[in-house]
């Protein structure tokens, strides 16, 4: 049209700039520039009480070191009422319940030992040998004749066969220091007006030397008595080694009715599927009453001494190893019916003439919660017993597992595995010196085998109280020898001094139930957990997820620092040509722009060719956080590209 101004040819519209971000993108993951804008974040949004003063007083430096200690100084205590938590959790506090109840009981399992050591007729000879070396010994030491086998034979060891290992022999004890004389009498503010006894200033003992005779020591004892009962005890235990074991004493010895004259329970006359026979090394015959391997189980429905076991037995010595027993009765022992019968530790002795009546109550302890085990399947050591797991069954099972490992062989006092022989020293010789070694430091637990043992989880305790009567009477003394000496062949000379009297039954049919729960729980703990966090920070669980990712961010942020400052070394302008180069070279895809903290906003609209060699600049340098001047060259660049794209 007229008037108007003809367009030039060439030229257009002026170009329009991209339009300005109205918002900004946000990427997947989208992290903090530093660690100031980091902790003022956190400060400003989390639940926990107090960390807002750290931003609120940030302008008074008082203020903000004092909100600053405080806060860790909470913090600290905090997590140390933590510590104290779990250090109670992990020791397993239990409660104690207990309960008391009223019901039949089972009757548990007794076990009665004559008290008279059996000579097997293997080892007869061997025995009566030692029976002379023994004598002989007693008379070189004490000038005692035990017997008349002495008088005719001389007073040496000649007449005899060889001799035996470890002779005992009488040792002189050293005097004493003069300074600890002085001590003592220093120390004794009384005057001893006591005439003085012609003391022998000598132990009795025996030698015991290792395998190649570079150690020994004295086994030695102040008491003649004890020291010569250990040492025929030691030799005995050799010789008995010897014997097959799997032969058993002769049927004569294993009458029932030669050592027990009645048996009764629960008025009921005994049989013989109601109790077994084991032998003992030092107590003799054995017999166990309602064991697990009883036919007929017995049961307690009424309290008192007629409603439980009552026994009249025999106990007039044999005279079967005088040197090895010395006293008269019978052992007893009351125990669970699936438990093997330690004689040695839980035992008690019988009087003769005496009525003994051995009154119970149970307690029962319960629970599997804290240091116990079920089944012994835990504890490091290996179980020798075919019975319920004890703590002694796992004692003397350790014992001998140091036994084995240390000497070679066997204690013949406990059950041995499979290959394993019994201790003798004429194929062990120096076994004993392992031996008394060994049970020095079992005593000390040098071997840890009291803390290698846990305690069961489910025991039963048999409570005995004990009371005595002379059996029978004076008056009744004649027709109860008449009816024993007609029906059991007991001789009238013994009388009192040859018999006696046990009855055992419960006091009551209550019985206390103990038992164990854990004091502490896991819904216990979390409780206190978060009851200590809401007393010095006021927060909740939501408050701990905050603090996770606090320190989540913390570490992302130092690796991306690090990351950043470890490109800048080849994307730096110090580096010269080589490192824009390389830079230039870079594609587009393998360049950080998922992880920038912020963003730019991109338009939708292709690039300009004309500012397209502006993309190929590198991307700014990451070795701090203040602005870094673009490279001249890329600046020239960037201002020739906006020249030639002016009209």
């Amino acid at each position: 049209m007229k008037g108007d101004k003809p367009e030039e040819p060439g030229q257009g519209p002026e170009p329009s700039g991209p339009p300005p971000p109205t918002e900004e993108e946000e990427a997947l993951l989208e992290f903090h520039r530093s660690y100031r804008e980091l902790f003022e974040f956190f400060c400003n949004n989390t639940t926990i009480h107090g960390a807002i003063r750290l931003v609120c007083s940030q302008h008074n430096r008082m203020k903000t070191v004092f909100w600053a200690v405080l806060w860790l100084c909470t913090f600290g205590m905090m997590y140390w009422q933590f510590g104290q938590l779990f250090g109670e959790y992990f020791s397993y506090p239990v409660s104690l319940n207990i309960n008391l109840n009223s019901d039949k009981l089972i009757f548990p399992a007794v076990s009665i030992c004559t008290l008279n050591p059996y000579r097997y007729k293997e080892i007869q000879e061997e025995l009566e040998e030692l029976d002379r070396i023994t004598e002989q010994t007693l008379f070189d030491l004490y000038e005692y004749n035990s017997s008349n086998t002495l008088v005719a034979h001389a007073r040496s060891r000649r007449d005899l066969r060889k001799p035996l290992p470890h002779p005992l022999q009488r040792l002189p004890v050293p005097a004493p220091p003069h300074e600890a004389r002085k001590v003592r009498r220093a120390g004794s503010s009384v005057r001893d007006n006591n005439p003085q006894v012609n003391r022998k200033d000598w132990k009795i003992g025996f030698q015991l030397c290792n395998q190649n005779k570079s150690d020994c020591f004295y086994q030695t004892y102040s008491s003649g008595v004890d020291a010569v009962r250990e040492w025929y005890r030691f030799h005995y235990i050799n010789i008995l080694s010897r014997r097959r074991q799997d032969t058993s004493p002769s049927l004569e010895e294993d009458v029932l009715g030669k050592f027990i004259f009645t048996c009764r329970f629960n008025q009921d006359s005994c049989n013989e599927a109601n109790y077994s026979h084991f032998h003992h090394p030092m107590y003799g015959n054995c017999y166990t009453f309602n064991d697990k391997n009883s036919s007929n189980l017995w049961m307690s429905s009424m309290p008192g001494v007629n409603n439980g076991l009552s026994l009249t037995l025999r106990t007039e010595q044999n005279d079967f190893i005088p040197l090895l027993s010395t006293v008269t009765g019978a052992r007893v022992m009351v125990h669970e019916r699936d438990e093997p019968a330690f004689m040695d530790d839980s035992g008690f002795n019988l009087r003769p003439g005496v009525e003994t009546s051995i009154s119970m109550t149970v307690d029962r302890l319960g629970g599997d919660y804290g240091d116990c085990t079920k089944n012994g399947s835990e504890v490091p050591v290996e179980i020798l017993y075919n019975t319920k797991y004890t703590q002694q069954v796992c004692i003397h099972s350790c014992f001998q597992e140091s036994m084995i490992k240390e000497c070679g062989c066997a204690y013949i006092f406990y059950p041995r595995p499979d290959g394993v022989e019994f201790c003798d020293y004429r194929k062990h010789n120096s076994w004993g010196y392992c031996y008394y070694k060994l049970q020095d430091a079992f005593s000390s637990d040098r071997l840890g085998c009291f803390t290698k043992c846990r305690k069961p989880c489910s025991v039963t305790i048999y409570k005995l109280s004990a009371s005595y009567s002379q059996w029978p009477s004076v008056t009744s003394q004649d027709w109860v020898f008449q009816m024993l000496s007609r029906q059991n062949n007991y001789t009238i000379k013994n009388k009192r001094d040859g018999v006696a009297k046990l009855n055992i039954f419960f006091k009551e049919l209550n019985y206390k139930s103990n038992s164990e729960s854990p004091s502490v729980t896991m819904v216990t703990l979390l409780s206190n957990l978060g009851s200590q966090w809401s007393l010095w920070f006021g927060s909740s669980v939501l408050s701990v997820v905050e603090m996770a990712e606090l320190i989540f961010d913390l570490l992302v942020i130092t690796f991306l620092m690090l990351l950043r400052r470890f490109r800048s070394r080849y994307w730096s302008p110090g580096r010269g040509g080589r490192g824009t180069q390389e830079v230039a070279s870079t594609p587009a895809a393998s360049l950080p722009s998922s992880f920038c903290p912020h963003p730019a906003s991109s338009s939708s609209s292709p690039p300009d060719p004309a500012i397209s060699p502006a993309l190929s600049a590198p991307p700014p340098a990451y070795a701090t956080l203040g602005p870094h001047p673009a490279p001249s060259g890329l600046a020239e660049a960037s201002a020739s590209a906006h020249t030639s794209g002016e009209p």
